[in-house]
């Protein structure tokens, strides 16, 4: 077994590492060095960090901490180690020292993710007092097998109803459209099937911060539809490609409590996947889903989408 040296990982020397053991880890490539860099710099205050490294400065694994934004005492964490040096201690003494380190803070409530396709995570995770919270799931659509056609009827019939289906960038990206795209993603994602009620972000301040302001944001990937008569935000479907990725991830697709049992979803999702193929020029679109959100997978079904492989959130009282 090789020496283990923790220490904090440092943004210049190590965080390409750390950002190619994030994606190992989840199979994709939307985290990167120069993102990894951005986010740290922005909320390092928030963030708690530790890699193990060998005599040699080779990074074996890492923990990776924030504290919630939204919800004070709760810490939200990944521990990863590289395939290799799996099952010899190293994420033992990691999490060790994880755990002891955030006991040490105001924390109250510490939630993992593990990968649903290796049951002996989830067990490394409940031997250690973790409950299950949700579950998540991959889907990937083959857009080479998408057929947006019967789209184009429902889409001519709403906006016959009075719906106008624009764009972020259509209309100017402007700080007012901002916060109403805010309003729309706050309440849907906290209204969805699954979602617990939770909020994903502290405020518009904070949806700006981390949406609006990040590399990945797509004024023109933001679709957005619009009740003609009275002006409300009705449904919305975001859709980015991340750097050096080879597909598409749609984020979020949401629409408007008051608005639900219109297809308003399905239009503004295929639109979003016409958007994909056309000006993205991907071949490929992923997305996540609580798997208590059967009406959201029902549709990506409808689609065509398959299911991959995805995590569980699991949680512990400190």
């Amino acid at each position: 077994m090789k020496t283990i040296q923790l220490r904090p990982a440092d943004p210049e020397r190590d965080f390409g590492q750390i950002a190619a053991l994030f994606n190992t880890y989840n199979n994709d490539q939307t985290t990167t060095e120069a993102g990894l860099k951005e986010d740290y710099a922005k909320d390092k205050e928030r963030i708690i960090q530790q890699g193990a490294f060998d005599e040699k400065g080779e990074l074996l694994g890492f923990y990776w901490a924030s504290q919630s934004r939204l919800e004070e005492g709760r810490v939200y964490a990944d521990l990863i180690v590289k395939e290799e040096y799996r099952h010899l201690g190293v994420g033992s003494f990691l999490y060790a020292d994880m755990e002891r380190t955030i006991a040490a803070t105001p924390a109250k409530k510490l939630r993992l993710t593990v990968l649903d396709t290796h049951p002996e995570y989830k067990a490394f995770a409940e031997k250690r007092g973790y409950a299950e919270r949700l579950h998540l799931i991959g889907m990937e659509l083959n857009l080479d097998a998408f057929d947006a056609r019967p789209y184009d009827e429902l889409i001519a019939k709403l906006k016959s109803q009075g719906f106008q289906f624009t764009t972020m960038e259509e209309l100017g990206n402007t700080e007012e459209a901002q916060y109403k795209l805010y309003n729309l993603n706050d309440t849907a994602a906290a209204e969805t099937a699954g979602g617990m009620g939770e909020h994903p972000w502290a405020s518009f301040e904070d949806f700006q911060k981390k949406v609006c302001q990040s590399d990945w944001y797509m004024p023109s990937g933001q679709m957005v539809v619009i009740d003609s008569a009275t002006g409300n935000w009705a449904a919305m479907s975001a859709i980015t490609r991340y750097q050096g990725a080879d597909y598409a991830y749609n984020l979020f697709t949401g629409v408007e409590w008051h608005y639900r049992g219109r297809m308003l979803a399905q239009a503004v999702k295929a639109q979003a996947l016409r958007y994909a193929r056309d000006i993205l020029k991907v071949h490929i679109v992923r997305t996540h889903h609580n798997t208590l959100n059967l009406p959201m997978i029902h549709i990506d079904r409808k689609f065509g989408y398959t299911v991959l492989p995805g995590t569980f959130v699991v949680e512990k009282v400190l």
